[in-house]
């Protein structure tokens, strides 16, 4: 479990593309010292396992679903990575739920300057219009963001300075696509009331 948090901005140094995809994942400012091996990171939004690491390298190993779901299949050497550890019991909860369970790729449609702030325009997955509302959270690349506003899958987030610094999106171009989750709750709530 996540809060959408980045804690780091990590650099994939190395890629074996053979079935499932190993990567190398280098990160500046995460200690690894107290992560075990099989601990799940998330990066850019996505849960992996920690299968390997040395000094501030770790490596993960992504399976076919999570290649089909998201953006890990278009990464290359360079691939600029928002990192977030998974919570530990008695962690500040300042996001929101995160799993890193990816429901599929959103593409960014618009960008625009609001004084500071980005303001970002995103097309979601189909299947994820419903889960949108105004005022609700969302996860983009692993960063937790407030819908602003949601036409239909159409829907638009703002970035504050911190955020467009602290994260990968301050650089995101129209046309690129994130990983997307949709809000938890959301996807319970709608599961529930969906008549059987």
């Amino acid at each position: 479990m996540f809060t959408g948090i980045v804690q780091d901005i990590g650099t994939l140094v190395a890629i074996v593309k053979n079935g499932d995809f190993l990567l190398k994942i280098k990160t500046d400012s995460l200690s690894l010292a107290n992560t075990s091996l099989g601990a799940s990171m998330a990066c850019s939004g996505i849960c992996l396992t920690i299968i390997k690491k040395q000094d501030n390298i770790f490596h993960v190993q992504a399976s076919s679903e999570t290649l089909d779901k998201t953006t890990i299949k278009n990464w290359k050497i360079g691939t600029r990575i928002n990192l977030e550890p998974a919570l530990r019991m008695g962690d500040e909860l300042g996001g929101h739920l995160v799993t890193g369970h990816i429901d599929g790729v959103a593409t960014l449609t618009a960008k625009t300057r609001e004084n500071d702030s980005l303001r970002l325009s995103f097309q979601a997955p189909a299947a994820c219009a419903r889960f949108l509302t105004p005022k609700g959270s969302v996860t983009l690349d692993g960063v937790s963001l407030t819908v602003n506003e949601v036409n239909q899958a159409h829907f638009t987030v703002t970035l504050i300075p911190h955020t467009q610094a602290a994260t990968t999106l301050g650089t995101i171009n129209v046309n690129d696509s994130v990983n997307f989750e949709a809000d938890m709750i959301a996807r319970y709530t709608e599961r529930l009331l969906r008549v059987p």
